[in-house]
């Protein structure tokens, strides 16, 4: 008999990353997609000017984005830990709800690498895209073995 690996609480893991928290993003799971919703807020803005989403709440909500969808494939106990991360800011975050989804180009044993991006009312009008290569288990686990 196979044993079925057990999807985990997706909004669970993230309530483990404390930013994450903070921003208020929430999970929205269909099926086999995930999508992250960050709920806009006034705390957000970084730019009252025009009023503009900060680019660090923004880089932050993609590598969330990015782990949501690692954990999601993964189905593992651990979070994932970022190990480099590069967002594209294709143009400014208005002050509305902006939603993610990420997906998995590459997976190892060790690392994978994950392209995010993020939209607003239009998914093909993405705000950002995050390219992020993530540590998916602790190398000292692995020295055991």
């Amino acid at each position: 008999m196979s044993k079925e690996k057990e999807a985990p609480d997706i909004d669970v893991m993230m309530q483990a990353i404390p930013y994450a928290r903070f921003l208020g993003i929430t999970i929205d799971q269909r099926g086999n997609e995930v999508t992250t919703v960050l709920h806009f807020s006034p705390q957000l803005i970084g730019n009252p000017v025009l009023p503009a989403l900060h680019g660090g709440v923004i880089g932050a909500f993609l590598e969330t984005t990015a782990i949501a969808q690692l954990i999601f494939e993964a189905g593992e106990g651990a979070l994932p830990k970022p190990i480099g991360i590069t967002i594209d800011y294709l143009r400014s975050g208005r002050p509305v709800d902006t939603y993610g989804r990420a997906e998995i180009t590459k997976q190892g044993r060790r690392v994978a690498t994950v392209r995010a991006e993020a939209w607003q009312d239009d998914r093909a009008r993405p705000i950002a895209v995050a390219h992020g290569h993530f540590l998916l288990k602790a190398v000292d686990e692995f020295a055991d073995k």
